[in-house]
């Protein structure tokens, strides 16, 4: 019995290019849409970092000389005293009040809103609520007790286009150094930092106040170049007693600094600029 089968066309007789006409569209469409979900990804996975783990900071001012300089760029973390929408970008309004929230401990360099202006301010936490805070004689009393102070030493940094030097408290020493009195400040825990005096001034004397409950009281450690608790809060100047719900973050380390020379439309200034032995350095 003879079977007359049917004939089939070899895969030759197909058009190459026209297979490839045809699917090129659809593996496109999918090529892209695998990258914009990578895309979405990595932006939901930064946003999470950024608000709830670590986040980078500048420092624009002078307030926190020796430790911090202008140019200093922070990782801060977020989680030691708790989340709101200050945590978040934008200040989106997701987070109701304030969860998980903790008091910062005496001498860390907390960063905060402006009561008034709501900028980022950083700045030491010395007087926590219920502790009374004096100064006298550029000496900061805690709970009626002067704080321990070891002075007579120097402190050297060099002068940049971001870091000039205050000739009401510090001296020229060569060609690109500023001398200033430094001194060595010990809290009761044993936690001890350097401060800058540059002498006698107004802001060395501070009549005695007691912390309110959900406030603290904030120094700068360039104590005679800060406006802090000391002063009354005004839009860019004083910040009065701080509002614990103004908290943001802790500092934590120093990420990377630049002397200021640097110029966006010049990559190797980006490197010559920086000042390589403050990067890595613990606050």
């Amino acid at each position: 019995m003879n079977e007359n089968p049917r004939h089939i066309q070899p895969d030759a007789d197909i058009d190459p290019a026209e297979t490839a006409a045809t699917d090129t569209p659809q593996e496109e469409q999918e090529s892209w849409g695998d990258f914009l979900k990578f895309v979405l990804k990595l932006v939901a996975v930064v946003l999470i970092f950024r608000s709830f783990i670590f986040s980078p900071f500048t420092i624009p001012s002078e307030s926190m000389l020796p430790g911090l300089r202008n140019g200093d760029y922070l990782v801060a973390a977020k989680w030691p005293y708790g989340y709101s929408s200050l945590s978040l970008p934008f200040e989106a309004p997701l987070i109701p009040g304030r969860i998980f929230a903790d008091l910062p401990e005496r001498g860390d360099v907390v960063i905060f809103k402006h009561p008034v202006d709501g900028t980022d301010y950083v700045k030491r936490a010395i007087g926590l609520p219920g502790d009374t805070v004096a100064v006298r004689r550029g000496t900061v009393y805690l709970n009626g007790d002067p704080l321990p102070q070891e002075r007579g030493g120097f402190v050297d940094i060099p002068m940049s286009a971001n870091t000039q030097c205050r000739t009401d408290g510090g001296i020229i020493v060569g060609e690109s150094t500023c001398r200033y009195r430094q001194v060595i400040e010990t809290l009761p825990s044993g936690k001890s930092y350097a401060t800058i005096d540059f002498g006698r001034s107004m802001q060395d004397d501070f009549e005695p106040i007691v912390v309110p409950q959900g406030k603290i009281f904030v120094m700068g450690d360039n104590r005679d170049n800060s406006l802090d608790s000391r002063f009354p809060a005004t839009p860019g100047g004083g910040v009065g007693l701080v509002d614990a719900d103004l908290l943001v973050a802790r500092a934590s380390m120093v990420l990377w600094s630049t002397d200021g020379s640097a110029e966006w439309l010049l990559p190797w200034t980006w490197f010559t600029a920086a000042r390589w032995d403050r990067i890595g350095s613990d606050i």
